[in-house]
């Protein structure tokens, strides 16, 4: 089967999953991008960029059974934009189009500039997403929680528009839309598993040092870094022996309350950064014990998938996409209602800390590595 992966924004996570598929799947698999930057005009203009690369492809004699565009591209432009294809190939006859949604712009959360502006969010954007799912033959979603929320936000979304709302359409793209989870790199992170330490009578090392604390996660407002500072703050405040890590992808300068809670942690911050280094990447996550999460928003959780499949033990919120990551035994451990369980759950594993040490929650994640997720997707492909 020949497939033609597009990604308007073909840069961090969307790339990793794009190039991930590519290597793993025994289909054939071409990749049409533009640099993950800009993200407004992709959503905007690179529809148009697109379907000319498209078309020049097809001039060459390129020729796809599949079709599968992130959630990025104005996908209904593009197809309109694509009608010039010679009609030796497959464009109107066999052609499918699936659209992947990585996220969705109806209910990604609102940064605080456009909190302050009096129109708040520019529905432009979640209109391109409505008109490409109504255009796509499939609607993959990574997670069932993102599935459920983009398209209960869907009515409310096209009753905002003064007539012709067409809310019926919502129950049409219900009807193809599935979940379809992110597939992971995670057997790349094995690689860098540091072999167990032997036997040793007495405390050895590991159960010596500080537990280490980390953050894993963009350091942006949807993963909601005040809450996370606070528990830090929190824990100092009664004395509990404890180090930090904290990585994750910023823009330069760092977010202001990044760079003050650097002097609050001192000598327990054992790093503050981005580590462009995958090696080095792993290794802290394979260090760390304890991954309280405060996050606002996930759609799926990549940066908590990675973490636990690295033994780091979760303490995640109830809600997102996270609880279907886990099987319901597990649910009291991992997961925590509100602000004070967080903290009372994390003290109770800082003090149990050897115990916690030996948990092994990777086994439950394993299932994203793209070696059992690409033939699943190569089998759903193929009945499209």
């Amino acid at each position: 089967m020949r497939i033609l992966i597009i990604e308007p924004f073909n840069g961090g996570s969307h790339a990793a999953w794009a190039q991930g598929y590519q290597r793993h799947s025994a289909h054939e698999i071409d990749i049409l991008g533009l640099p993950g930057e800009n993200w407004k005009w992709r959503m905007q203009g690179a529809a148009v960029t697109l379907a000319r690369q498209y078309l020049e492809l097809v001039g060459k004699g390129k020729n796809y059974d599949l079709i599968i565009a992130s959630d990025m591209l104005d996908l209904a432009t593009f197809l309109g934009l694509i009608r010039k294809a010679p009609t030796d190939t497959k464009l109107g006859c066999n052609l499918k189009i699936a659209l992947y949604f990585h996220e969705n712009q109806l209910t990604y959360p609102l940064s605080p500039n456009e909190k302050s502006k009096p129109a708040g969010r520019d529905r432009h954007f979640g209109l391109i997403n409505f008109t490409g799912a109504l255009a796509a033959d499939i609607c993959f979603f990574n997670s069932d929680f993102h599935r459920r929320n983009f398209l209960a936000a869907l009515p409310q979304f096209l009753q905002r528009f003064p007539d012709y709302q067409e809310i019926d359409a919502v129950t049409e793209i219900k009807q193809k839309s599935e979940v379809l989870h992110l597939g992971l790199e995670l057997q790349q992170l094995a690689k860098f598993k540091p072999a167990a330490a032997p036997a040793t009578t007495g405390s050895n090392t590991a159960s010596a040092r500080p537990p280490l604390i980390l953050w894993n996660h963009r350091w942006e407002y949807d993963k909601n870094p005040a809450d996370f500072f606070t528990l830090l703050k929190d824990l100092i405040a009664d004395n509990f022996s404890f180090e930090v890590v904290i990585l994750g992808e910023h823009f330069d300068p760092p977010p202001e309350l990044f760079c003050r809670n650097r002097e609050l942690l001192g000598d327990r911050l054992k790093h503050f950064g981005y580590v462009e280094n995958f090696a080095d990447y792993a290794a802290w996550l394979w260090q760390a014990d304890l991954l309280p999460v405060t996050s606002h928003h996930d759609f799926f959780g990549i940066s908590v998938v990675e973490a636990v499949y690295c033994n780091c033990y979760p303490l995640l919120p109830d809600r997102l996409a996270y609880p279907e990551h886990f099987p319901d035994a597990v649910k009291d451990n991992f997961f925590y209602s509100d602000y004070q369980d967080l903290l009372q759950k994390l003290k109770y594993q800082l003090e149990c800390i050897t115990r916690t040490r030996q948990e092994s929650p990777g086994s439950l994640v394993a299932k994203y590595d793209w070696s059992r997720m690409a033939p699943e997707y190569d089998a759903r492909m193929c009945s499209l």
